[in-house]
């Protein structure tokens, strides 16, 4: 028996089995399905490359075939180990922009504005800058610049200022707009996650228990009320109780799958695969969207600073891991994705509709693809994209993984957006402080040069850049999932805390807002208590 079980190791469920076990006298699990975080690849930043081209740790899911990308399957890589996504990302601090949230609270859930929020950013927040107004010291999650930045990171900033941006030397400071470095989820040259920050630094605690390799086949009810969980490990199933409260961190693809196996859904869905229906509730799995995003990608011999497949770049790397394995610096050190920016794809919009990460190497396909010779790379996402689609069940068989539907570039408005995007990209790639190295961009978007043939390149092209939300959205409407304190409307004891609860997805990386969002639901949880 515990007081609280929680469905998922990932970011938001390291955050709430961690400060849950502060309290000695509170008994927490935690449930991950994936292993622990272990490897060094997880903790070596670069070896996330490794980790995404081979796909490992993570749930190998795809998408259904998406009309939007001329039926192509996306790719929805999300962590299946210790720390979760949170332990196979791009380890970008960004919180997104003040009217996010602010939106947030106008959708109907008061205590989620900018000034509700912030001061749980500060909380989870250790900045190796120092504290401030917008930022914390002290916190659980390591945040810092750049151990070993790569001088081409450099030189992209500066192409963006010479094509009319400002430079924004602090993301999440008072203004997003602008070009920049990341600051990034590392601490002594080591990925920063979740699982470091909040769970794996506590397993010694008498009163708390992590189990891995554990996959959740459903939440037990008794009526109306949670009262714990079925889990699955080693081919044999097993249940847990809890006498508080059961939360559900398994994210925006996963978590709407086990309400739904566990009869909490959508009535006529849970019919249609014989599941009994416990409580229906029609907008479990709606309203799921995603950053749908666009990749272009430049040709350059012999720029040996860059990271790349040839003889004098493969020596680099082999000095690279003497340099890591002795001093935790060195070009190991990056996230690859080491600046970008927050753009407008139109002098006229209110606020940046559009992100940059720019890659150190040639990417194709995820990093999936083997691509020789040097090069770099520049995302264009979208950040606020009108177009929802789903997460619904593929069967009843809770290890077999649900139908993910993001409908990506469904709304034309998310297109025109894009295709801008891709041109105001060129246009700052092709500056001089970038343009001085002779690349030449790649044979899949040179040709693309009316606005006809980028929207052909872009849906030939696009995928996701790893942010979905909003399958459990907070609200409350009668198609809103859980309420202002993240609990299962019309239930008792069933809470979701995760990204999946996101009203519409905030205007940048989602893993510092997942954090904060598993921040404050502990202070929900103990109030309620």
């Amino acid at each position: 028996m515990f007081d609280y079980i929680v469905i998922g190791g990932g970011s938001a469920g390291c955050v709430l089995a961690g400060r849950l076990s502060e309290d000695p006298a509170v008994r927490v699990c935690l449930l991950e399905a994936g292993k622990p975080d272990s490897s060094v690849l997880i903790h070596c930043p670069a070896g996330l490359a490794v980790m995404a081209k081979y796909e490992l740790n993570g749930w190998g899911q795809n998408t259904t075939p998406q009309p939007g990308l001329n039926g192509r399957r996306g790719y929805q890589p999300r962590g299946k180990v210790l720390g979760g996504s949170s332990s196979i990302n791009a380890m970008i601090y960004a919180r997104g922009q003040h009217a996010d949230y602010d939106h947030w609270a106008a959708q109907g859930n008061p205590g989620w504005a900018w000034d509700d929020v912030l001061p749980y950013f500060k909380r989870s927040e250790h900045n190796e800058r120092g504290a401030d107004a917008l930022h914390g010291s002290g916190g659980p999650l390591n945040v810092m610049d750049l151990r070993s930045p790569n001088p081409f990171a450099q030189y992209f900033v500066d192409a963006g200022v010479q094509a009319g941006e400002v430079r924004n030397g602090d993301f999440n400071g008072p203004s997003q707009e602008g070009v920049g470095l990341y600051q990034v989820t590392h601490k002594n040259g080591e990925r920063f996650s979740a699982a470091k920050g909040y769970l794996t630094p506590h397993l010694s605690r008498p009163n708390l228990r992590v189990i891995t390799g554990a996959r959740a086949t459903r939440i037990v009810l008794d009526g109306k009320r949670a009262v714990g969980v079925e889990y699955e490990q080693g081919g044999v199933r097993q249940t847990l109780r809890c006498s508080r409260e059961v939360l559900l961190s398994a994210g925006a693809l996963l978590s709407p799958q086990l309400l739904m196996l566990s009869g909490i859904g959508p009535g006529t869905q849970l019919q249609q695969h014989a599941i009994a229906v416990a409580h229906d509730l029609p907008g479990v799995g709606l309203h799921l969207h995603d950053h749908v995003d666009v990749v272009q990608v430049m040709d350059a011999p012999g720029l040996y600073d860059l990271f790349g497949i040839s003889l004098p770049g493969a020596l680099r790397i082999l000095r690279g891991i003497g340099e890591w394995r002795r001093a935790r610096s060195g070009m190991l050190t990056t996230n690859f994705a080491e600046s970008g920016g927050f753009i407008k794809s139109r002098p006229e919009e209110a606020a940046p509709d559009l992100q940059l990460h720019f890659v150190i190497g040639k990417l194709v396909d995820h990093g999936r693809k083997t691509v020789l010779g040097h090069g770099y790379s520049c995302h264009v996402c979208l950040l606020q994209p009108k177009s929802r689609g789903s997460v619904q069940l593929a069967s009843s068989d809770p290890n077999a993984l649900p139908l993910v539907d993001p409908n990506f570039l469904g709304e034309q408005d998310d297109m025109d957006r894009l295709v801008r995007g891709v041109r105001r990209m060129r246009e700052i790639l092709g500056q001089s402080a970038l343009a001085k190295f002779g690349a030449r961009e790649s044979k899949a978007s040179a040709g693309a040069t009316s606005d006809a043939q980028i929207e052909r390149f872009i849906r030939n092209h696009a995928d996701t850049i790893y942010h979905p939300v909003g399958s459990c959205r907070m609200g409350p409407g009668p198609l809103d999932v859980v309420d202002a304190e993240l609990r299962v409307h019309g239930m008792q004891g069933l809470r979701v805390v995760d990204a999946s609860i996101m009203p519409r997805v905030v205007s940048g990386n989602t893993n510092a807002p997942t954090i904060m969002i598993a921040e404050k639901a502990v202070d929900l949880l103990r109030a309620a208590a």
